[in-house]
């Protein structure tokens, strides 16, 4: 064996090792009788515009992709490949989304939790069992189990993180033909320099989270009315 072939062996094992690992609990669910597991995570809490989006996966069986992680530890060019591996090997999937407005009148904690319960109802097939990433959903009857971290260490949560990350991100492509002012495409609605500039140059848009803190100093320096009363967050 080459050294080349020896360190691509060593590559594969690392990664079959940690596919493994990030299923333990998909595992102790189906140990348990369970066979439909979901997940299901939302992405875009902290962004200053755009929508939050949630995705629910549902599987039958392990997602040995190889690549599989929290959508945030991925390649965008590999974020897409793998959803839609996701997509075409999932029991069933589903997306949910709470609008910016749902955002203001909610709070983002209350519209995250909407857009998951919106993607649950959305799946073509219910989950026997769902994890979730550290978040209950009520209106889901059946158990779940709330993970601290979930999309890092559930592979069918991190699954749902990649699935609705690239949805978020086409959206955001399309705000930004929308109106190009802002730089959507490139930053995804989150609080970038260049976003903050053309913020400062412009003022907010429809598309701006009225309640954030540099949302609200951007109203404020163009004399627009604040529209909520809610404090939100950056």
């Amino acid at each position: 064996m080459t050294p080349k072939q020896r360190k691509a062996k060593n590559a594969y094992e690392r990664e079959r090792r940690r596919l493994h690992r990030l299923h333990r609990f998909e595992s102790a669910a189906r140990e348990r009788g369970f066979t439909l597991v979901g997940g299901v995570d939302e992405v875009g809490r902290g962004p200053l515009a755009g929508p939050v989006v949630a995705a629910c996966v549902v599987t039958a069986g392990p997602l040995f992709i190889r690549g599989l992680n929290d959508s945030k530890q991925v390649r965008p060019e590999l974020r897409v490949e793998i959803a839609e591996t996701i997509k075409s090997v999932a029991a069933a999937w589903a997306v949910g989304v709470a609008s910016v407005a749902e955002i203001d009148k909610l709070n983002i904690y209350w519209a995250s939790v909407l857009a998951m319960e919106r993607a649950i109802a959305a799946l073509a097939c219910r989950p026997e069992y769902l994890i979730t990433d550290a978040v209950r959903i009520r209106s889901y009857a059946g158990p779940q189990e709330p993970l601290i971290q979930g999309d890092a260490r559930c592979a069918v949560v991190a699954a749902a993180s990649i699935v609705a990350k690239v949805h978020r991100d086409r959206l955001l492509v399309d705000l930004d033909r929308e109106d190009p002012r802002y730089g959507f495409a490139l930053h995804k609605g989150y609080a970038t320099p260049l976003h903050i500039e053309a913020l400062r140059a412009h003022g907010p848009c429809v598309h701006h989270r009225a309640n954030w803190a540099r949302v609200r100093d951007a109203q404020l320096a163009f004399g627009f009315e604040l529209e909520s009363s809610y404090a939100g967050f950056d």
